[in-house]
C-alpha cells in the first residue's frame, strides 16, 4: 500500500497503546494516528447533533464529514470538533463506551477508512487502534498487538482518574472494560484480534519505558529506525 514505514499498535483499551504510540512517534519524529479519537469524535458529533448511536446511515454521514483538527499548543495535543475544544470530553469512560458502540457499525468504519489512511505521510506513521494491522494498514512492515489483563487495565484507568481528581469505582471500571472487550472482539466487522503477522506483547508487568524501548529496538531490527 505504501513505501512509508508504518508501525501499527492494536489492542484492547487500557493496554497502553495511546501513551506508547505517542512516545514512539515523538522519539522518531513520525506522524501519529489515534484512530480511537476519530470514533470518539464521531460519537461526540452524534450527541452534539442529536443523532442516535444506532442510526447507521446518519452516523456514516457524520463520519465522512467530520470537521476535526489536532493542533499542538505548548507541546500539548488538543482535539477540536467543529472548532470546539473537546480534548477532555472525548476521554471520559462514557465517551469510550459510545465510541465502542459506534465502531461496531460497518458503515461508520468504512466511512473513516480512507481518512485514517491519509495520515500515512513521510517520514513514518505510528497507528494506534483496534484494527490498524488487520484492516487499515494490512501491509505495515511492523505490527504489534499490545495487551494486558483486564484487572491491570482497570487498575491503570482507576489510577489515572484518581490522579486527575475524579472519583471512580474500580469494580465498575473492570466491568466496563470487560463489556467493551466483549463488544470489540465479537463484532461482525473488523473484530479486535491480532493480525496474523503481529507480535503480541503483554504489558501487564512491563513499564511504559520498557515497552517503548522494545518497540524501538524492533523497528531498528527491521531497518526502519535508529535504536538510539
Amino acid at each position: 500500500m505504501t513505501s512509508i514505514p508504518v508501525l501499527t499498535i492494536d489492542g484492547p483499551g487500557g493496554a497502553g497503546k495511546g501513551t506508547i504510540s505517542s512516545l514512539i512517534a515523538e522519539r522518531l519524529g513520525w506522524h501519529l494516528l489515534d484512530s480511537g479519537a476519530l470514533y470518539r469524535l464521531t460519537a461526540q458529533a452524534a450527541v452534539k447533533h442529536g443523532v442516535a448511536l444506532d442510526d447507521e446511515a446518519a452516523l456514516e454521514r457524520l463520519a465522512c464529514t467530520l470537521d476535526v483538527a489536532f493542533p499542538v499548543e505548548a507541546g500539548l495535543p488538543r482535539t477540536l470538533l467543529e472548532g470546539e475544544d473537546v480534548t477532555g470530553a472525548i476521554r471520559t469512560e462514557q465517551a469510550g463506551e459510545r465510541a465502542s458502540r459506534v465502531a461496531s457499525l460497518p458503515a461508520v468504519r468504512q466511512g473513516l477508512l480512507q481518512r485514517q489512511r491519509d495520515f500515512c505521510q513521510a517520514p513514518g506513521l505510528v497507528a494506534d487502534g483496534r484494527d490498524m494491522g488487520t484492516v487499515v494498514f494490512p501491509d505495515a512492515p511492523v505490527k504489534v498487538f499490545l495487551t494486558a489483563s483486564a484487572e491491570e487495565r482497570a487498575r491503570r484507568r482507576f489510577q489515572q482518574l484518581q490522579d486527575a481528581g475524579v472519583d471512580a469505582s474500580l469494580s465498575s471500571l473492570l466491568k466496563e472494560i470487560q463489556a467493551r472487550d466483549a463488544r470489540d472482539t465479537q463484532r461482525s466487522v473488523a473484530p479486535l484480534k491480532p493480525a496474523d503477522d503481529a507480535i503480541t506483547l503483554d504489558t501487564t508487568r512491563l513499564s511504559i519505558p520498557e515497552v517503548v524501548d522494545r518497540l524501538i529496538r524492533l523497528l531498528a531490527q527491521k531497518g526502519l529506525a535508529s535504536a538510539h
